[in-house]
């Protein structure tokens, strides 16, 4: 059986994502040898995790809109090798004192903020409208995907070697995906000479976008209540995100009087790795099932401004409850089962804000997603340093997951209100 061309295309782009975030989140796991090497408080710590942000949030809106002007293969392409240099060079730049790894970190987020709105815009010219929901959810798998292997192999690595070699492993991975992208995809699928003529003829007819699109209409677009529900889910779900992708090692490792579980990798490595791996498999499945059933319903004729309300309210609320009931846990095992829960709701969420933004104007994807996401990434570089302050201030975590669930309320809330599935820019 011979799978359509643009399958490939998605599977590559699913381990650009996988890539991006292996190499985002090995420093949550090696930061644990490293805080206690260099001495770093938890304020220190909150604003390295946070500098990556600032570099990505610059970098997402011009990202979409070199995506969507000249294609999304080179731009993803070389924000990859990039990204995965300047990985490789961390540990050199951490010996190098506190503000040189700052930067690098700056330079990291720089590369690997044109991640999401390429692949975005390349889905755009290559996924039939009815595939685009499953596509996204799959191709965002690369996240959860990412984040077990990153937690996982770091773990093995610094187990048996040291933290420095979790960068070098892990930036040279970014150069073998290159060689296989170069040469397997195109920006669009006219001018990719692999694809066959009715699988061509499919995405012409049944692709969002088949155009390259003008300048897009910034005023407008920043004063359209449609989008500024994507930004303002976009936001609070990266505040939650963020937090637990930096903090969810040290919140394992921390003690029990402080909110966290008191579990080492050095002293039970096992046990460690079962609490970040099971909560990840969770993610996993329910973003593939949140992706599937809100394809399936819209097919079935239900509203897609339904399906999207519907699949980001059991996102939002859903994790909102049960983060908030994470504060009045005692036993490791109810803490379990409510970070599962928490990651199922957020998978479910595929469907919701996460694909919105090719409804509002599909030739502007990349731009949308660029946009929408630069200005979410906000609360990506705020809530590090928020929860860092926390620890150090108050020495609570119940308060950060208390401070999370407040966040998620407001996000989905708005998102209910003001979203809309109609065509805004043209």
């Amino acid at each position: 059986m011979k799978f359509p061309y643009r399958f490939k295309v998605i599977f590559l782009s699913f381990l650009a994502v996988f890539i991006c975030y292996i190499d985002r989140v090995n420093i949550s796991v090696a930061i644990l040898p490293m805080q206690e090497q260099f001495g770093w408080s938890d304020s220190q710590v909150g604003i390295i995790f946070s500098s990556f942000y600032l570099g990505y949030m610059i970098t997402m809106i011009i990202g979409g809109y070199l995506a969507d002007r000249f294609g999304g293969k080179k731009v993803l392409g070389y924000g990859l090798l990039l990204w995965s240099f300047f990985t490789i060079i961390t540990p050199a730049f951490a010996y190098s004192g506190i503000w040189l790894l700052i930067l690098i970190r700056v330079l990291m987020g720089l590369g690997e903020g044109i991640t999401f709105p390429a692949w975005h815009a390349i889905y755009a010219r290559w996924i039939p409208f009815k595939e685009r929901t499953r596509s996204i959810a799959f191709t965002n798998t690369g996240i959860p995907c990412g984040v077990i292997f990153a937690y996982v192999v770091a773990t093995i690595i610094m187990s048996n070697y040291s933290w420095e070699w979790v960068f070098y492993s892990f930036g040279f991975i970014g150069f073998i995906w290159y060689f296989f992208w170069k040469r397997s995809v195109t920006s669009y699928p006219e001018d990719n000479k692999f694809i066959t003529s009715d699988e061509l003829n499919l995405i012409k007819r049944e692709a969002p976008s088949k155009e390259t699109p003008p300048s897009i209409p910034f005023l407008k677009l920043i004063t359209n209540m449609p989008f500024v529900s994507i930004v303002v889910a976009t936001f609070c779900n990266n505040w939650v995100l963020f937090t637990f992708l930096s903090y969810l090692p040290k919140f394992i490792d921390s003690p029990v009087e402080t909110g966290g579980l008191e579990i080492s990798y050095e002293n039970n490595f096992v046990l460690f790795i079962y609490l970040i791996l099971i909560p990840s498999t969770v993610s996993i499945i329910s973003l593939l099932s949140g992706g599937f059933l809100a394809d399936l319903f819209i097919k079935r004729g239900y509203l897609i401004i339904n399906v999207r309300k519907t699949f980001n309210s059991i996102g939002f609320f859903g994790a909102s409850i049960f983060l908030y009931l994470i504060s009045f846990q005692d036993t490791l095992s109810s803490t379990l089962i409510l970070l599962c829960l928490i990651n199922f709701c957020s998978g479910i969420s595929a469907g919701g804000f996460g694909v919105n933004h090719a409804d509002l104007g599909p030739k502007y994807t990349g731009s949308i997603v660029g946009i929408a996401g630069s200005i979410g990434m906000i609360s990506a570089i705020i809530s590090p340093i928020v929860a860092g302050y926390i620890l150090q201030a108050f020495n609570s975590w119940n308060l950060i997951f208390i401070i999370c669930s407040g966040i998620l309320i407001f996000g989905g809330t708005f998102y209910l209100i003001f979203a809309d599935a109609t065509k805004q820019f043209d």
